[in-house]
């Protein structure tokens, strides 16, 4: 019930809102996780894994962003963006990989290392690439076989779990 009231607030200040789907925007953000996927990848050949991991987690935000795009659900919030895709698409191995990639994020960007932990961070970055990876290739699949019915089932959930 937490999330839910978190997610009507987010409707009331309109940073959540059903919109038209959009296959414009939907392939802008599709691109900006491409890029990001290819960021990721540079800067961990260049030994930059902090920045590798964001870039990672964007790759995948994008793609989750696209995917509202497509069936017309604007989200202003990462949080509110997973919980939607986990609500709405009920994939519960996709959420996970959001879930730890956010968190990876977070803990990249936020908080500094020693040289103690480089190898750690090298073998955790190389797993968010390849989680990344695997994300945008499951939501391009998931994307490409959205048809009108099941758009508009999935406006409809929308609706009802935030009215």
């Amino acid at each position: 019930m937490k999330k839910i009231i978190f997610l009507r607030k987010l409707k009331r200040t309109g940073r959540l809102e059903i919109v038209e789907p959009s296959e414009e925007m939907k392939s802008s953000y599709l691109i900006k996780a491409e890029n990001c996927f290819k960021s990721s990848n540079i800067l961990f050949q260049n030994q930059l894994y902090e920045n590798s991991t964001s870039e990672a987690y964007y790759c995948i935000y994008n793609s989750l962003l696209a995917l509202l795009f497509k069936v017309g659900i604007k989200s202003e919030n990462h949080s509110a963006s997973i919980i939607l895709f986990d609500k709405l698409f009920n994939n519960k191995e996709l959420t996970k990989i959001v879930l730890l990639a956010k968190e990876e994020r977070i803990d990249k960007q936020y908080y500094v290392e020693t040289k103690q932990i480089i190898k750690a961070t090298k073998e955790s970055c190389n797993e968010i690439i390849t989680k990344a990876e695997d994300f945008l290739l499951k939501l391009r699949v998931i994307i490409d076989e959205l048809n009108k019915d099941k758009i508009d089932l999935i406006r409809k959930s929308f609706i009802e779990l935030l009215f």
